[in-house]
């Protein structure tokens, strides 16, 4: 982003990156400047009001800038700080539960994935991995003090932290853990209540940040269209999909030969072996990220994400396979397609769970990592550009 990015000319849509802080500020992060450096402020209508934004991240960011730092530096410092101390939580968690192997890759994932770019910049995708994370570690190990206050802090800073609290009093009930892991499961709400009591002592709106949500959306619920807008993206292409018909029949033809290619795998994957069958499918996924892009990404992301938490959900924690449930669930209740990918990046469970496949299978574990590194550089440099990834 420093290096790379400012050698880059800028594109149509775009700015020219440079070798300054600014590189890692853009889109929400204007929201984040602006409460940390003056307050936060709301009215109800259907414009766009920084009230949406939960308080954890700017507080932080506005300690550091205590020190005299200006608040691109403070807040690039707290999210990737955040970001390192959530790996290293990561890793401590699933060595402990299973294994070093298993540790080491639920962390490259993590690290490696492509969305990773937003513990690097001023997001708050840091901060939130690693408070969730930490709570999620604290009830697997019955310390429900932390539990209490990681989950507190989860609260404060996104919205999904909520699914932590479904998680908690629903492991808390299956597995008989009793009055004290109720209690935190309880007061792991505690962030989201002081800032709703916040919104209603400033605002007389106890869920202010809740209804300041339509500036950014019309309606709630699954979105069929835009979902089925992004899966004909990745069938018959963006530019057939703007136009509303076939122009280029290219990319539907292209599309249909990867498809015959992968039954040819599948059809024969007792002849081929299993390992030039995995390698086969890993090169027709690359052609079709080539071909889709970020439609193809993002559905990776959603439905191949929850898949794997499925699939896995008897290998995981209880808790952690809970959480995983109900944060797919708000994603689901979005009413967006829009930054849904970001959203399950940071669902910890999912890196938890693909590091457990991974460990399994480390050869196919080196290729996915190098094919993370591939979109990751990418969405690192379009970020420095100012252009939208999610």
């Amino acid at each position: 982003m420093l290096l790379i990015a400012p050698l880059i000319p800028a594109p149509p849509n775009g700015v020219a990156a440079k070798f300054d802080w600014e590189v890692f500020y853009a889109w929400d992060s204007g929201w984040y400047e602006q409460i940390a450096t003056k307050d936060y402020y709301y009215s109800d209508n259907n414009k766009l009001y920084s009230v949406a934004f939960f308080p954890l991240f700017p507080l932080v960011t506005r300690v550091f800038m205590t020190f005299g730092l200006p608040f691109e530096i403070a807040g690039t410092l707290v999210n990737n700080l955040a970001f390192l101390a959530a790996l290293v939580v990561l890793y401590l968690w699933v060595e402990e539960r299973y294994s070093t192997s298993a540790a080491r890759w639920a962390t490259a994932v993590l690290a490696w994935c492509p969305y990773s770019v937003y513990g690097t910049v001023i997001y708050t995708e840091g901060l939130f991995l690693l408070c969730s994370t930490s709570a999620l570690r604290a009830f697997d190990k019955k310390e429900y003090t932390w539990v209490a206050l990681w989950g507190s802090l989860a609260t404060a800073t996104r919205i999904t932290g909520v699914a932590l609290i479904s998680a908690f009093l629903f492991a808390s009930w299956k597995q008989h853990r009793g009055v004290k892991a109720f209690i935190a499961s309880l007061v792991a709400s505690g962030g989201l209540l002081l800032y709703s009591l916040y919104c209603q002592i400033k605002f007389g709106d106890f869920l202010a940040f809740l209804n300041a949500q339509k500036g950014w959306r019309s309606s709630y619920g699954f979105n069929w269209g835009g979902w089925w807008k992004v899966l004909m993206q990745i069938v018959v292409g963006s530019v057939n999909v703007r136009h509303g018909s076939i122009k280029d029949f290219s990319y539907p033809l292209l599309f249909a030969i990867v498809l015959g290619v992968g039954y040819v795998l599948w059809r024969f994957r007792s002849q081929l072996g299993s390992t030039k069958v995995r390698y086969g499918f890993c090169f027709l996924l690359l052609v079709v990220w080539i071909m889709a892009g970020d439609a193809f990404l993002k559905t990776v992301m959603i439905f191949g994400g929850l898949s794997l938490l499925w699939l896995s959900r008897k290998k995981l924690p209880l808790a952690a396979f809970v959480y995983g449930l109900c944060s797919y669930a708000m994603i689901f209740n979005t009413g967006l397609v829009a930054s849904v990918d970001r959203y399950a990046y940071a669902i910890v469970t999912l890196s938890f769970a693909f590091g457990l496949l991974l460990a399994r299978y480390p050869r196919l574990g080196y290729l996915i990592i190098g094919f993370f590194a591939i979109p990751l550089v990418t969405f690192a440099v379009r970020f420095s550009q100012n252009l939208w990834l999610a």
